[in-house]
């Protein structure tokens, strides 16, 4: 059993001995074709956060890019539907793609939503940010880099290690070239393949043995993923992948278990993170892979089993290639780690990591902490915790040259 150290923290405890709560954005929806699930996410963070300690201020973004306040789902006035809704009046409308210049702050500042909760005393509309919005336009770093101009705690990984997680690409060289396993792949961007598709997969077809799957370079959830068991069928998968992003890449099938690992940052500063038991994704025989469509439309699309039954020497080695992913990575905050065993060597290779992992009941992230002994509310305080400890470190840090 995993057990969360309680450090003392002179800043929380200060935040912590006033009267008022802290306020906790939580922002929901997003432009990227995970929006449905983050809906779902967001609701289960909102049921999960401890109303002891926080408040919460919903404020949801739709697929336009316009921001709006939500309600929270646990007010007793409200009906408790099963999942957020995002709602667009335009006296909620908190900020829009126009307000682009100006900070999230300023564009705070000159609206006034006449159900907007109150402010806090100290004058702020929310005290730090938890990012619920997986996929593109979030999870790739784009939200933090307008928290970090806004100067603004959030809860999860920073600019650098959310752009990476987010492209497999990138990703993927990175954690090979530091030595850890990788299948086999090739990337092709938009450019290439508008000059000669056919030169593109020839070389595939030289490169990789089949089955491979062709995968958009900066997707999660499994969107844009296909299967590909012969050559006549990898143009088609490929045209259909550059429809969620300029590039894609086509990665060899090996026979393996899928294997995922939750990590999550220590609040002791410089220790190792804290890593959780692994478990399988087994889909159904229904679903020749972990599918979108397996992990969230069908129920029974797929078996989560904690542990993963494979040997003690093996979980070891498995957590600690998924510790050293998160810190290759220069992971902050929490990720789910998710690799491949080959069944025939236990030759562990990285799939990907998710930076905003999601938080639906049926996730691996809160069921692999849970798990691992930290009840899913101890988990979202123990976030928000590590968020605000950054923003004060960072704080300290001079904006200004200098002088020996």
């Amino acid at each position: 059993m995993i057990i969360l150290k309680n450090i003392p923290d002179i800043i929380w405890d200060h935040v912590m001995s006033k009267s008022e709560k802290i306020r906790v954005a939580v922002l929901y929806g997003g432009r990227s074709g995970e929006h449905e699930v983050s809906l779902v996410s967001a609701t289960n963070v909102i049921q999960n956060l401890d109303r002891e300690l926080f408040d919460v201020v919903p404020i949801g973004i739709d697929k336009q890019g316009s921001w709006f306040l939500g309600d929270d789902i646990l007010k007793k006035e409200l009906s408790k539907p099963a999942v957020l809704k995002l709602q667009r009046e335009t006296e909620r409308q908190l900020f829009h793609p126009d307000l682009i210049g100006q900070s999230l702050k300023q564009a705070l500042q000159h609206v006034q939503p006449s159900q907007l909760l109150h402010a806090s005393q100290s004058g702020r509309i929310f005290d730090v940010v938890f990012p619920v919005i997986h996929g593109t336009l979030c999870e790739d770093g784009t939200v933090q880099g307008m928290l970090e101009l806004a100067d603004l705690p959030y809860v999860g990984c920073g600019v650098l290690a959310s752009a990476v997680g987010m492209d497999k690409d990138v990703s993927k060289r990175l954690i090979q070239n530091a030595g850890i396993a990788v299948p086999p792949f090739f990337t092709i961007k938009l450019g290439q393949w508008e000059c000669n598709p056919e030169h593109c997969c020839d070389l595939v077809n030289n490169q990789l043995r089949y089955p491979v799957f062709v995968k958009p370079a900066n997707t999660g959830s499994s969107v844009g993923i296909e299967k590909i068991k012969s050559p006549d069928l990898l143009k088609n998968a490929i045209e259909k992948a550059f429809q969620y992003d300029t590039k894609v890449i086509v990665e060899q099938g090996i026979h393996a278990i899928e294997i995922e690992v939750a990590v999550l940052e220590s609040r002791e500063l410089g220790a190792d993170p804290i890593v959780s038991i692994p478990g399988e994704i087994r889909p159904t025989e229904k679903h020749e892979f972990y599918s979108y469509t397996s992990k969230y439309l069908d129920e029974n699309g797929a078996d989560l089993i904690i542990p993963a039954p494979v040997s003690d020497d093996i979980l070891n080695q498995i957590r600690e290639t998924a510790k050293q992913i998160f810190m290759l990575l220069d992971c902050e905050g929490m990720a789910r780690v998710d690799l491949f065993l080959e069944r025939e060597t236990n030759q562990i290779y990285f799939n990907e990591i998710n930076t905003i992992p999601g938080f639906t009941q049926i996730s691996m992230y809160p069921k692999l902490m849970v798990a691992s002994g930290i009840p899913y509310s101890e988990l979202l305080t123990h976030l928000v915790r590590l968020a605000m400890e950054r923003h004060a470190r960072k704080s300290k840090l001079s904006r200004e040259h200098i002088s020996s």
